[in-house]
């Protein structure tokens, strides 16, 4: 049995910024089922956002179809056992129960008998989505969602892929037959893992809503920019279940600061050339465009720092 350490959030875990010029792919890397799931120094904090959302906002971050129910408990059968083995003493399995041990909560299965899945969302950081196949393609028939990027499930559930990304700038016309085939060719024994990211003035992680031209109390300048705009980056997975055929799609969110780039220049200088390449749409759709210009003078005033310091 492997042991495991917490994940460090002092530095970011993942910054996608290698390339300069902005361009709308899948960016699918095979995934080993031992790194499935992931756990930072974090976790006890976000169990605890996670429960309080849950107790006060429940629709708006559960959700479940009819049928649905064979591939939630398929999910909390495979997770049980992946976090037992990967993270031991993380939690304690029982015949009837599962415990967080550090927290000491203890969940009864029975409580969650028609909503396994739900059950799952409470033992991991990450966000569950279910997808199962049908006519339309694959739609989302489950989801545990806690820290939404700006949507919201009441308006997802039910819909195949193509109308759940329909706001996606370039998504029906570049990504949508792409995406629809690689669902169907997901083999059980070699899931994906992607990172998406955007930018943010708002360091929440239960957004449901879009703001549109949303800025902070404070004005964002060149100086201010590193502490006021964050990077949200998704750890998206995606694996097929074995037994039902289903297709779990897990998310999971880290947040840092711009600032945090004073140590990474070449991410700095790739994600300001990525700006300047986006089209406005895509700004648009992120809520970029309304700091994007003191952003990118200050990504530009950090590299040419570093620049003179060689």
């Amino acid at each position: 049995m492997p042991s495991f350490q917490l994940i460090s959030r002092k530095k970011p875990v993942y910054l996608p910024f290698s390339r300069r010029e902005y361009k709308i792919s899948m960016g699918l890397i095979s995934l080993q089922l031992k790194d499935w799931i992931e756990v930072d120094e974090h976790f006890y904090d976000e169990l605890k956002e996670k429960k309080q959302l849950l107790a006060s906002r429940y629709a708006e971050v559960f959700s479940h179809r009819p049928g649905s129910f064979e591939a939630q408990k398929e999910v909390l059968n495979l997770l049980l056992e992946h976090m037992t083995y990967h993270y031991p003493g993380l939690l304690k399995v029982g015949k009837n129960d599962v415990t967080l041990n550090e927290l000491q909560w203890t969940f009864k299965k029975n409580d969650f008998e028609k909503v396994p899945l739900d059950l799952c969302g409470r033992i991991v950081q990450e966000d569950l989505c279910l997808m199962a196949p049908g006519s339309n393609g694959y739609t989302l028939e489950a989801a545990s969602l806690c820290f939404p990027a700006r949507w919201r499930l009441i308006d997802k559930m039910g819909l195949p892929m193509s109308e759940i990304h329909g706001p996606v700038p370039d998504y029906a016309e570049k990504l949508a037959r792409p995406v629809d085939s690689f669902f169907n060719r997901i083999d059980i024994d070699r899931p994906v893992w992607r990172v998406n990211w955007s930018l943010t003035t708002d360091p929440t992680l239960f957004q449901p809503v879009r703001q549109k031209n949303s800025m902070p109390k404070k004005p964002i300048t060149s100086k201010n920019a590193g502490e006021k705009v964050y990077i949200r980056c998704e750890r998206q997975t995606l694996r097929r279940l074995p037994d039902t055929g289903w297709i779990l799609f897990t998310i999971k969110t880290y947040l840092d600061r711009v600032s945090k780039l004073n140590s990474y220049p070449k991410e700095a200088e790739n994600l300001a050339s990525l700006l300047r390449s986006a089209p406005d749409s895509l700004l648009s759709y992120k809520n970029i465009n309304s700091f994007l210009e003191p952003l990118l003078k200050y990504l530009d005033d950090l590299v040419e720092q570093k620049l003179i310091k060689r």
